[in-house]
């Protein structure tokens, strides 16, 4: 079989290799461009760019918080302040085992078990050279962790500065507390300007002039690396400054927020706290004179230390199942039935509208029936008055004559007597949370009911109107403003708890005016004196039901006692205290100004199921004032 020889092209082979230098030559050369391109456009069109991004990877801004403003009473005492505190922090890289050494943590005390998986995803959210708040520390805490701190690499104690109120219990409502930021916070406020802040106000003063006491970030420029730790000097054994730096910016310090000086009377406040002892229940107190608010105590109360701290799920739980609602500011958002402590007001503006005369006789036989009715309208606690004037219906808090009085007022006239002197609105003391209570009418029931023949007002409603009853509710804080206004003879204030500011750092005071707003017109000076007599018979005859609580004061007082029902006492039984559960007793109401001639004070008193007012708030008023006047060092005129 015959065999054939290749022979190799050479002329081929080398069109080949040629063709190939001058593709890989082409594409180096486009390459080159490209990398020439880039370089002018990275080191001459977007020079100034890069440079910036180079030095932000080789500065770090790093904010100052400011330190919280502090809060005083009107007398200079603080009520709430920033301690010296210890802080336990982690830093992750350091950190082998995390789960571990929060567990050791745990079984320390020095974190709280139920936040594990929360500081567990806190400490993997930040970077692994980032400090991270685990807990704050008592002193036995921390001396704790610090003999066993060898145990523990990657987890330390830091100083820090803490809220504080030392009078706890007795501020938790007005004063408020502060405590971690929460995701509904950060849509209300400047995020940049709490870049160093982990702690905003909740409640109460704390939350309503947050503006005023978290003063203004500060920052300071720092040296760090590629992986954006801060640089450190071994021979000048700190922080290499960037400052020091030619053209760095310098730092600039934070500005410490406002103190701010309060209305309340500490003195005040701590006798009304005691005055309630474990009664639940509210006190307002107010200055007539221009609407400071003196007292404002909510009970029972809880400690906003705890808040402060950093309370735990488990803890915070028990006090929101609480039956007796410690978190509760009954001052502002408890609505009451405000029993008789309407008649005065409703007094006043029958005389005005010449509904009724000062003289005018109304017999009571211990009921009352509207015509071709058989149900009764009972007279309080029982008990025939038998002719009695509208100065001893007050005196005597006789229900029955108060029925017959709303009737001839009328529905409309009972509802805006009641609303002059803001009854069915809130008070604008600027705590977040105030209701405006309910003063009812027939416009009032149609918006509330669906059913037309739910809308129907009958007269009845208006006889419970007139007595504080039925759908009438009112807040502690509307009642003690009202009857400020009564001992005014109409003058009237918006309540408020700040008066004045301080600057922290010059200590310059600014003090804020008293706002006015429009007087009850209308009723003539010998309309006011009558009715103030009245209440001043209250407490001063022998008859009036506050009578026993005020007997023997060194200054007079004009006062109204009052007792709200719960629930509907069937008509063919009478109500036994002793026989119902307790919660479902009677609220005891007392409202007051003093001295009856010049009043510098006027309160109000809710003590819920205490029973009757005379019984069980009059004696906690006669404590407050009594307080109030020795505090003030009075003494009683010669009559």
């Amino acid at each position: 079989m015959a065999t054939f020889t290749r022979f190799r092209d050479h002329w081929q082979e080398q069109r080949l290799f040629l063709t190939r230098i001058i593709a890989a030559a082409v594409i180096m050369v486009i390459l080159s461009g490209v990398l020439v391109a880039r370089l002018v456009v990275l080191q001459i069109v977007q020079y100034e760019r890069f440079a910036e991004l180079s030095l932000g990877n080789r500065f770090r801004l790093e904010p100052l918080p400011p330190t919280r403003g502090l809060i005083y009473d009107r007398h200079g005492l603080v009520i709430a302040e920033n301690l010296p505190n210890w802080e336990l922090v982690a830093i992750a890289e350091e950190i082998d085992n995390l789960d571990g050494t929060l567990k050791q943590l745990e079984e320390l005390g020095l974190v709280d078990a139920g936040e594990h998986k929360t500081l567990r995803d806190l400490v993997r959210s930040h970077r692994g050279f980032e400090r991270v708040k685990l807990s704050n520390l008592t002193e036995e805490q921390a001396a704790t962790f610090a003999v066993r701190r060898h145990r523990f690499p990657g987890v330390d104690i830091q100083e820090a500065l803490a809220r504080h109120y030392p009078f706890a219990e007795a501020t938790a409502q007005a004063v408020g507390y502060v405590s971690s930021i929460s995701l509904p916070d950060l849509e209300r406020i400047d995020r940049s300007d709490y870049a160093a802040t982990s702690h905003i106000g909740k409640t109460g003063i704390e939350r309503a002039y947050e503006g005023e006491l978290h003063g203004h970030v500060g920052f300071r420029h720092q040296v760090v690396n590629a992986q954006g730790r801060v640089l450190y000097d071994p021979v000048a054994e700190k922080e290499v400054d960037a400052s020091e730096i030619p053209g760095m910016p310098r730092s600039r310090a934070a500005n410490p927020g406002n103190n701010v000086v309060l209305s309340i009377d500490m003195r005040l406040q701590l006798a009304a706290q005691a005055a309630l002892g474990e009664s639940r229940g509210a006190i307002v107190a107010i200055d007539p004179r221009n609407g400071d608010v003196l007292a404002l105590v909510s009970a029972p109360a809880f400690d906003p230390n705890r808040f402060a701290e950093g309370i735990s799920k488990a803890d915070y739980v028990a006090l929101s199942n609480d039956e007796d609602h410690p978190l509760f500011n009954r001052t502002l958002q408890a609505l009451y039935p405000p029993g008789s402590t309407v008649k005065p007001f409703l007094a006043l503006t029958a005389l005005e509208d010449e509904s009724i005369s000062p003289d005018k006789e109304m017999y009571c036989p211990g009921e009352y029936h509207l015509p071709n009715q058989t149900h009764k309208y009972r007279e309080g606690r029982g008990g025939v008055h038998g002719n009695v004037n509208l100065h001893e219906a007050i005196v005597r808090s006789c229900d029955v004559f108060f029925y017959q009085l709303a009737l001839a007022m009328g529905i409309d006239n009972v509802a805006n007597g009641l609303k002059v002197f803001g009854f069915g609105a809130p008070t604008g003391l600027g705590i977040v949370g105030e209701l405006s209570g309910v003063v009812p009418s027939p416009q009032w029931k149609k918006q509330q009911f669906a059913r037309a023949e739910d809308q129907v007002w009958f007269p009845g409603e208006t006889i419970n109107t007139g007595v504080g009853q039925g759908y009438v509710l009112v807040t502690p804080i509307q009642l003690a403003s009202a009857v400020a206004t009564m001992a005014a003879r109409g003058a009237r204030f918006k309540p408020r708890l700040l008066i004045g500011t301080k600057d922290a750092v010059t200590g310059e005071a600014t003090w804020i005016e008293p706002t006015a707003l429009p007087n009850v017109e209308g009723p003539t000076a010998a309309q006011w004196q009558f009715v103030h007599d009245a209440m001043v018979g209250v407490t001063a005859e022998p008859r009036g039901t506050a009578h026993g609580a005020m007997q023997g004061t060194a200054y007079k007082v004009a006062g109204k006692t009052g007792t709200a029902q719960l629930f509907t006492v069937a008509q063919d039984e009478k109500y036994r205290e002793a026989d119902v559960d307790e919660r479902l007793r009677d609220n005891g109401l007392f409202i007051a100004f003093a001295p009856a001639e010049a009043p510098r004070i006027a309160l109000a008193v809710v003590v819920e199921n205490g029973g009757g007012g005379a019984r069980s708030a009059a004696p906690v008023a006669r404590k407050v004032l009594d307080a109030y006047f020795v505090a003030e060092g009075y003494v009683a005129r010669d009559p």
